[in-house]
């Protein structure tokens, strides 16, 4: 079962055809891959299958009305278009492809795939002779020139009895080909160190000094980078997240130790990217024994912590080196301070506190700073944005590997 569809969410749409049927199983088989499903079905559809049963197999509610002021208050038609990772409309039948080539939003699917700026495929399911008409291949050319993917059909016995093209494609085999749309091959070849969480900066055995920090947005970038084709070696302080498939993941405790991690290995990646919320003082004496509650207050002295996204920047065949600026105030000015004086080639900057994105949150809004510019990220999932960081960064990388080449020849 591939694993690039964790924590992806897939908008599931249904339309009216007989293989309607096997959508059940398509959701139970993309839920079982990781991902997160959300069904919507044409008026038409239900007439092949019930709500209540993809309603079962998704786990959310089913979405079918374009004008339901329920579905709006909980999750309006445009939001659920930007929660898309991807849309897959599995049957999809010559009426509705014809109706997405004409750009119509006379019901919620074809609506929400006009809102949605994530990527659409389709699974065609038609009798062999539908499929076959020069109309229908006009429409199906029209939208794959729109960026639209088509999942098959696939070819065989039909249930009114044809032989032919037409057939939708079996779940298995639309859950793999869905999880190839998160492939983008940008980074293939280049290897990336990063580091993640928070760190924890011992009192004495028993207490420590920590931060909020849920290593959330550092996992999604992790799993983004390795769908971009890099080899990952992901630093973690304590966190509960799963490591992301083909990531080498060494776990650390403090922001020492950490340190010389990432110097053991930094030497052998081309990008490094500072994503830990390190902490930036510790306990300059670590009491040996459990410190007794004696006194109404208790004094601690801390020392500096080293600075590790800025002494990678300082080293002599330093990689493309990124930090991460969490920030209370003037969000802009400091990160481009940081960003300077640092000497780093790149920093995303987020504003935390009071807010609903940031440490600890599944969603997250960034403004990204490099050189003299910028780009501002809006509020989105965190594995959303990670892929929407992954592409900018892996774009920046290579102007910046083709500029070093041009002043070595």
């Amino acid at each position: 079962m591939p694993k690039r569809l964790v924590n992806k969410n897939i908008l599931l749409g249904v339309t009216g055809g007989i293989a309607a049927y096997k959508s059940a199983d398509l959701a139970r088989r993309l839920r079982e891959a990781g991902a997160c499903v959300r069904v919507v079905m044409t008026q038409k559809a239900k007439e092949f299958i019930t709500p209540l049963t993809m309603q079962a197999v998704s786990g959310n509610p089913v979405h079918d009305d374009l004008f339901d002021l329920q579905a709006e208050a909980a999750m309006g038609h445009i939001e659920l278009a930007r929660w898309a990772d991807a849309i897959l409309v599995a049957p999809a039948t010559a009426d509705f492809i014809a109706r997405l080539r004409q750009g119509e939003a006379n019901d919620l699917l074809t609506t929400l795939c006009l809102a949605a700026s994530a990527p659409i495929a389709l699974a065609p399911a038609m009798n062999q002779a539908m499929w076959k008409n020069t109309a229908t291949q006009e429409n199906v050319q029209a939208v794959q020139d729109k960026g639209v993917k088509m999942f098959g059909p696939d070819a065989g016995e039909q249930a009114c009895g044809d032989v032919g093209y037409g057939r939708m494609l079996e779940p298995l085999e639309l859950v793999k080909q869905l999880s190839e749309l998160f492939e983008t091959k940008m980074l293939t070849g280049v290897n990336v160190l990063m580091t993640a969480g928070p760190t924890q900066e011992a009192i004495d055995p028993v207490r420590y000094i920590s931060n909020a920090s849920s290593g959330k947005m550092g996992y999604a970038l992790a799993q983004a980078l390795t769908e971009a084709g890099a080899k990952v070696t992901l630093i973690s302080g304590p966190v509960s997240q799963r490591t992301p498939e083909h990531v080498t993941r060494i776990n650390v405790i403090s922001a020492k130790e950490m340190y010389a991690s990432v110097m053991n290995h930094v030497h052998d990646n081309d990008i490094f990217i500072g994503v830990a919320a390190v902490a930036d003082y510790r306990c300059k004496t670590i009491s040996s024994q459990k410190i007794a509650k004696t006194s109404e207050e208790l004094q601690l002295v801390l020392e500096r912590n080293p600075d590790i996204v800025a002494s990678v920047a300082q080293l002599d065949k330093k990689p493309f080196v990124i930090g991460f600026a969490a920030e209370t105030e003037n969000l802009i000015s400091h990160a481009r301070a940081k960003l300077f004086r640092k000497k780093l080639d790149m920093i995303i900057a987020n504003q935390v506190g009071g807010t609903e994105t940031g440490i600890g949150s599944d969603e997250n809004a960034v403004t990204v700073l490099w050189c003299e510019q910028q780009q501002e990220f809006k509020r989105m999932s965190k594995q959303k944005l990670a892929r929407e960081l992954v592409s900018l960064i892996a774009e920046c990388y290579k102007i910046k590997n083709d500029e070093l080449r041009c002043l070595s020849a």
